[in-house]
């Protein structure tokens, strides 16, 4: 490409336009953005001011309050008393602050992100079964046990990084998004029970509560934009008493309780039996599953150049998750469990420090010690809830798809997902498809997220027999490779489950080989290719007879491009960029031409 004959504006805006592509290093480069995502005010990292800190997690309190729903629903269905019910939300509560404080810390104990902990609906079923069967004294020391279980877990988690490629986790977040839109669609339309009609005036509530939140997280961006669920909280209490959602006499009564005192647990001692550990080992092993995607997508948005799951923050994640259920049950408590609409709430308002969680942790400890205000929680109006619950529920749900598609899919990789996502859904659609399964297996049918997981990870395995981490093919010489290498590159990189965008590199890379080989050996008539691929690298072998390629470390000038020489040097500089190491080697008049990919 000769410069000459072109006006000197020209010239100089292609010769500016050149540079800025050959030195990236000076200005912001595509592919490897800056790790803070310019989405987020505060980083996981950062310290916002203390007023943000404290508004912030009154509203992760607002979203793990929700989750003692599940006590209740326990007590309940052993014909406990509200008394009974209570002893166990506060101390289930003094658990809940102290992991979430715990979860936020980093190295070997904690995961280093904002993911407050509560109580865990997967344990739902397998907690009703044990109370039934030896009272809550052996519901406490299953719930230790699972604790500890969970602790073990999280010791050999980092030996499983093949067990959660981004699909899976993915699939994860993305149903315990679905999940939460199943909890809090019935009651953002005041519909409490099986059969129950839909509310009028409680959707006009849940929808007004649902814009106000919108709307102070889309079109504010002043102060007010980390704060959208106190704006939605005022305005759905509000008219919950105005139109008598909430009458005033009934949310006195329900706050009619001492402002200070002692929690206390539910029942002396604790007890073990055999056949409640298959029951608690499965909602354990859902559980911790739905905690490394929760904090898979904590990793994701706090990182603008996230490539996979960082195994040692998920191990410290699990163990924080094991002392907090753990302490819950020793104490008084229920098993305890990351809250995926938090981390839907620290997406939508930007708000991801780590420094929340300390206040977030103190504030829920405390409301244990003050009853009166944990019942103003407890009061909340079910539309008000539902519109929380689907407001946290979009990001959940985007953030998995984003991991779920961050990765090339074939087929394998699309039907163990597609499969696991349909059955999961399943759960929802037609809950009493499930009702016989047998009592050990009922904390998997308890919920979409506990089934699809379940199915995910063996199906993920399943498919992968056969599919060789290697392979070997031979190309022809350009011009005619280049559908070749696209072909081989799209279809194996689907297979691997390559991010796209090495792969894109790797196509480039071996154009770029290829094309500079041609040239340099006329004669040329084909080349042999080899690549191997794992979740942390791609590496790859051209080999071919003829002339070694010399791999230019600097760009040629914009006047040498006019020269077949400078073309030439062109496509030996791009080699270079785009892949992470290049080596050349000759032996015995062959050479090769390696090449290595950080992924």
């Amino acid at each position: 490409m000769a410069s000459q004959g072109l006006p000197s504006p020209i010239v100089s805006f292609l010769r500016e336009g050149y540079n800025a592509l050959v030195h990236r290093a000076d200005y912001d480069d595509p592919l490897h953005p800056r790790k803070k995502p310019t989405s987020l005010l505060y980083d996981v990292d950062s310290y916002p001011p203390l007023l943000v800190r404290f508004a912030a997690s009154i509203q992760h309190v607002f979203l793990m309050s929700v989750s003692w729903l599940y006590i209740v629903v326990i007590v309940n269905a052993v014909g406990g008393t509200t008394t009974q019910a209570q002893d166990i939300i506060r101390m289930s509560m003094i658990a809940a602050g102290i992991a979430t404080i715990l979860q936020a810390s980093r190295g070997i104990l904690g995961s280093g992100y904002l993911c407050p902990l509560s109580s865990s609906l997967t344990y739902l079923p397998s907690s009703v079964l044990a109370a039934r069967t030896g009272g809550f004294s052996l519901l406490l020391g299953m719930v230790a046990f699972a604790g500890a279980a969970t602790g073990v877990f999280s010791r050999v988690t980092s030996r499983l990084r093949a067990l959660f490629p981004p699909e899976v986790t993915g699939l994860i977040v993305c149903m315990s998004g679905l999940q939460l839109i199943a909890i809090g669609c019935p009651r953002f339309v005041g519909s409490l029970g099986p059969g129950s009609p839909p509310n009028l005036r409680a959707l006009l509530i849940g929808a007004a509560t649902l814009l106000a939140i919108v709307c102070s997280t889309v079109w504010n961006r002043g102060k007010f934009h980390v704060l959208p669920l106190i704006i939605g909280l005022i305005l759905g209490y509000g008219l919950s008493l105005g139109f008598g959602e909430l009458p005033w006499h009934q949310f006195q009564n329900d706050i009619s309780v001492s402002w200070f005192s002692l929690p206390h647990r539910v029942a002396p001692g604790l007890s073990f039996q055999i056949a409640m550990v298959i029951p608690f080992l499965i909602a354990c092993l859902t559980a911790n599953l739905k905690t490394v995607g929760d904090l898979t997508l904590c990793q994701k948005i706090n990182d603008a150049d996230w490539r996979r799951t960082d195994m040692k923050s998920i191990s410290g994640g699990l163990l924080a998750n094991g002392v907090g259920t753990l302490f819950s049950g020793l104490s008084g408590g229920v098993a305890q469990n990351t809250v995926s609409s938090t981390v839907g709430l620290s997406l939508a308002t930007g708000t991801t420090s780590r420094s929340i969680a300390l206040p977030a942790g103190l504030i829920v400890i405390a409301l244990a010690f003050f009853p009166k205000l944990a019942a103003v929680l407890a009061a909340m109006p079910a539309p008000v809830i539902g519109a929380m619950l689907i407001y946290s529920a979009c990001y959940i749900v985007i953030g998995g798809l984003q991991l779920l598609t961050s990765r090339m899919m074939d087929a394998r990789r699309i039907f163990a997902v597609g499969i696991a996502l349909l059955f999961g859904l399943s759960i929802d659609i037609s809950p009493n498809l499930y009702a016989h399964a047998p009592d050990f297996l009922r904390p998997i049918f308890i919920s979409s997220v506990a089934f699809a997981t379940v199915l995910v990870i063996p199906l993920s395995l399943f498919f992968r027999l056969g599919l060789s981490n290697k392979i070997q093919f031979r190309l022809p010489r350009a011009p005619a490779a280049s559908d070749a290498v696209h072909f081989m590159v799209e279809e194996q990189g689907a297979a691997w489950g390559m991010r796209r965008e090495v792969a894109m590199r790797a196509e480039q890379v071996m154009n770029e080989i290829v094309n500079s080989a041609s040239v340099l050996n006329p004669a040329l008539k084909h080349l042999d290719v080899s690549l191997a691929f794992d979740e942390m690298s791609l590496d790859g072998m051209i080999e071919y007879e003829g002339a070694p390629l010399d791999i230019a470390e600097s760009a040629p000038s914009f006047e040498e491009l006019g020269t077949d020489k400078g073309i030439a040097a062109l496509s030996k500089f791009i080699i270079c960029q785009y892949a992470d190491r290049v080596r050349v080697k000759r032996r015995k008049g062959v050479s090769s031409v390696l090449f290595h990919f950080d992924h």
